[in-house]
């Protein structure tokens, strides 16, 4: 379309490509795809290429790509993910992308925003996948209403970066058009130590005091417990142990919702000094090369290989449908990524329950859905 148009590309130095979808290349159409991104990046003078590195998601912020404030696009619905960083993020189609790559610039009507507050903290076994699903169950898949979702309240503002993460890329489920939180002292931490020099106030970028809001949604954390979503919507979401018992043949830990380091950390602790069930999969696609890496060197991929894992390569995998991974004939699948629509992942006929990486991993154990809650010892 840019030989098309005679067009160059706006401003080499505002663009970020990295290559997850296709990696690693399988067949004759992976290594033409990837071929051509990394001939088309040279050719255009981008500097700032991941190949091979992670998920986009992911790896755009411990690049240090983001900071508060910044107005991105991405061409990918899970785009929403940057809002954890203050940046208003949200995915675009291949045409708009065109534009953007041309221009520098887009057309878009100032959203009004959605107050979601979690007030206090959330229990032992209790995530923010778990939140996600719980607002998917009750708001449904249109509830953001494509308007800008911001989390707020004590709750979040305990979260780690990698949690606040797993909120805004899930405002894509919620029909958000972004998803936000507002910087403070745990954004500059994370950005810091991602090379990015961050010496400003950051209290501007949240919103107003008393600013109108199309709606607000208050919750208690506490009484949120580990979710579901059963097959084949996120907003099948409902409270562990309405899915408890379920018989499943494969757990899986991938994608950028459910694989970071954070979510490693989760499983390992559910498996240490644990093994799967016999007779069960347990499938582990890190959501970085650099996560991957930190949890090799504390010991987290060790206690989930010792329980039996397989580690899967990086890369969107499963979750975007690709690889020789995907799930056969009525395999059924519990899954830590983002979505489980009908054939996503891969057979019509195959099944897939959504949780957090700490259900997954409880269920990997037991051969069956399980509450986290039972391994941890966290029941109330």
């Amino acid at each position: 379309m840019l030989d098309s148009l005679g067009a160059k590309v706006w401003d080499p130095d505002k663009y970020v490509i990295v290559t997850d979808h296709y990696v690693p290349a399988r067949d004759p159409d992976s290594r033409q795809i990837l071929r051509f991104t990394r001939d088309w990046v040279k050719d255009a003078g981008l500097r700032n290429f991941h190949d091979e590195q992670g998920i986009c998601h992911v790896v755009l912020p411990e690049r240090g790509h983001l900071r508060p404030g910044m107005l991105v696009v991405g061409g990918d619905s899970h785009s929403t993910t940057g809002g954890a960083f203050g940046a208003y993020m949200f995915g675009i189609g291949a045409t708009e992308m065109l534009g953007v790559l041309v221009t520098g610039e887009i057309w878009l009507k100032v959203p009004q925003t959605i107050a979601i507050e979690w007030q206090g903290r959330f229990g032992d076994g209790v995530v923010a996948k778990d939140v996600m699903l719980f607002l998917c169950g009750r708001l449904g898949m249109d509830g953001g209403q494509y308007q800008a979702v911001e989390f707020s309240g004590d709750a979040i503002g305990a979260l780690p970066m990698q949690e606040r993460m797993t909120l805004t890329n899930m405002a894509a489920e919620l029909g958000g058009q972004a998803g936000l939180i507002a910087p403070d002292e745990t954004t500059r931490a994370y950005l810091n130590g991602a090379g990015v020099t961050l010496d400003e106030d950051l209290s501007a970028w949240r919103t107003d005091e008393g600013a109108p809001l199309l709606a607000r949604h208050v919750f208690a954390a506490a009484d949120l417990v580990p979710q579901v979503a059963a097959p084949h919507s996120p907003a099948n979401a409902a409270a562990v142990d309405a899915c408890a018992g379920q018989e499943i043949d494969t757990a899986y830990i991938g994608g950028c919702t459910g694989a970071k380091l954070e979510d490693l950390r989760m499983a390992a602790r559910i498996l240490k000094g644990r093994r799967i069930q016999p007779g069960k999969r347990l499938l582990v696609a890190p959501a970085s090369l650099k996560d991957q890496r930190a949890a090799q060197a504390e010991g987290t991929l060790g206690a989930l290989a010792d329980a039996g894992a397989q580690l899967l390569p990086l890369g969107c995998g499963a979750c975007a449908g690709y690889g020789e991974w995907r799930f056969g004939e009525r395999e059924r699948v519990i899954s830590s990524t983002a979505r489980n629509f009908k054939g996503r992942m891969g057979a019509l006929s195959s099944l897939v329950w959504l949780a957090s990486p700490y259900t997954v991993a409880a269920s990997a154990v037991t051969g069956r859905i399980t509450d986290p809650r039972d391994l941890l010892g966290a029941r109330p």
